[in-house]
């Protein structure tokens, strides 16, 4: 029968059915189909090897027979060029599904428990904060010209260093959805890098001051302190637990340090009288937390606000802001004031655990020597010196002579 308005009015369930499709004689596939509940829709069906595919174009009441024919023509059209609507329909709704918030979501629970508890909240920043442009678009339509116009704002707002830090979440979130099969490029690949200057940051003396008579009592007080008396990574210090304080010293194992080397960091007193004055604190079960600093499970993470806080403490106190410094500045200060009071090379780079320099090459691997003993004094001297800047008082340290 062919399919007209008369026709398809006429047509009656099958005695016996719930479920019955009546087939037009012109256009292959096409048809009306009967439910038991009186519901009618135009359909179009056919065959994929031996699985049958069915489309539905629409209630028969709420589209015109024309159209729905002429739909299903086309159809028939694709089929006959080998290609399969019903199989490419169903893909266009998983992709549809597949936005950038949804897939940062699964990347972000991926990277939780791989990331160190000092990047991870950058990563979750730049995805979830940065990119948020993004959000609602399907992971596969995103190209090029919507990376680069996510950098350029962010380079703009925030400077050229988050510029690409964002750049390179980006590039490394797009790489984990090709493997997966979400993507077939990344499309950060050809964006433009910012160009970066070396950070040279020394804080002067009196800086060292404002910033430490400036600090509060609390967390984020003492982990500054810890840092500049130490000259650590904000990371090892933030996340510092009590077993790894032995014997005056903290040991770090390979797993909490950059160059995944394990490292021993003598303790001066006055870095002892800041951990000794911890609490021993717990998480809201109950028990004692093994991190020093921090609440509830994590080690501490509250970096920008009390940092904010900080600068206007500083402010107050002084009169003026004090030049952009981050606490990565400190481990650079007292790297350089080490130097400055005698310390050798090879002993500075002990005490920060860096591989370069006089540890790197061939010298790093028959010179194995841990420094124990230098590294200590070194130490002790920086933060006799230290103490003697943010107290106001001349240091009675002499220069070590090579």
């Amino acid at each position: 029968m062919k399919l007209t308005v008369k026709s398809t009015a006429g047509l009656k369930l099958p005695r016996g059915k719930t479920d019955h499709i009546e087939f037009d004689d012109d256009v292959p596939g096409f048809g009306v189909r009967l439910r038991e509940s009186g519901n009618r829709s135009f359909v179009f069906q056919y065959k994929i090897g031996k699985q049958q595919r069915r489309i539905a174009l629409g209630a028969v009441s709420a589209i015109d027979i024309g159209k729905a024919r002429q739909t299903a023509k086309d159809l028939y059209a694709r089929v006959r060029l080998g290609q399969d609507p019903a199989g490419d329909k169903a893909d266009a709704k998983v992709k549809a599904a597949e936005t950038f918030a949804a897939t940062a979501a699964r990347f972000l629970e991926y990277q939780r428990t791989r990331l160190r508890p000092r990047s991870y909240p950058d990563v979750e920043r730049h995805l979830l904060s940065h990119a948020k442009a993004l959000h609602g678009i399907q992971l596969a339509k995103i190209d090029r010209r919507d990376i680069a116009t996510i950098i350029a704002g962010v380079t703009k707002n925030s400077g050229a260093v988050t510029g690409n830090r964002v750049r390179t979440t980006l590039s490394t979130f797009f790489s984990w959805a090709m493997m997966h099969g979400l993507i077939e490029g990344n499309p950060v690949i050809g964006t433009m890098r910012n160009r970066e200057r070396s950070r040279e940051r020394v804080l002067t003396p009196a800086e060292l001051r404002a910033i430490w008579t400036s600090l509060e009592d609390d967390h984020f007080g003492s982990i500054i302190k810890l840092l500049a008396l130490t000259g650590q990574r904000a990371g090892e210090i933030a996340a510092l637990r009590w077993s790894e304080i032995h014997d005056n010293s903290i040991l770090l194992p390979s797993d909490r340090t950059k160059n995944h080397r394990a490292h021993v960091v003598p303790l001066s007193a006055a870095a002892r009288a800041i951990i000794e004055a911890q609490p021993r604190r717990a998480n809201a079960a109950g028990k004692q937390r093994d991190l020093i600093f921090g609440l509830a499970e994590g080690p501490f993470s509250s970096w920008s606000g009390s940092k904010q806080q900080l600068d206007e403490r500083i402010k107050e106190a002084t009169g003026k802001a004090l030049p952009h410094w981050t606490p990565h500045d400190l481990r650079r200060t007292a790297a350089t004031q080490m130097a400055e009071l005698g310390i050798q090379p090879h002993v500075i780079e002990a005490v920060l655990n860096h591989v370069s320099g006089h540890r790197a090459g061939v010298a790093g691997i028959y010179n194995r020597a841990s420094y124990e003993r230098e590294k200590r004094i070194a130490l002790d001297l920086w933060a006799a010196h230290l103490m003697a800047i943010v107290e106001g008082r001349e240091s009675n340290i002499v220069t070590l002579k090579a």
